[in-house]
């Protein structure tokens, strides 16, 4: 028997660029643990990257930079969190 694995077809915030389809269950993992890390922080992109991969490594089988990068610019997409104006960018959760 064959299982297959529910897709989420992701969004990109650049209009006209098209985001990577993923299994859902990595997609909910993986934003779960971005949304946390927003909730009390603003982060660089380097920042939250390495906040995410300390996090979750020992228990997500993947490229968690990979997964990472493409969940961050779907909740970008989805206007669940955004980047800061200033220098360096920094990512927030949206208002």
């Amino acid at each position: 028997m064959i299982v297959t694995k529910e897709l989420i077809q992701t969004l990109h915030p650049q209009a006209g660029k098209t985001n990577k389809k993923i299994a859902l269950d990595k997609y909910t993992f993986i934003s779960k643990n971005i949304i946390a890390i927003l909730t009390s922080n603003e982060l660089t992109h380097t920042e939250l990257m390495e906040e995410l991969h300390s996090r979750v490594k020992d228990s997500f089988e993947g490229g968690v930079q990979w997964y990472g990068e493409t969940v961050k610019l779907d909740l970008e997409a989805r206007m669940i969190i955004e980047r800061t104006k200033t220098k360096p960018e920094k990512y927030r959760l949206k208002r």
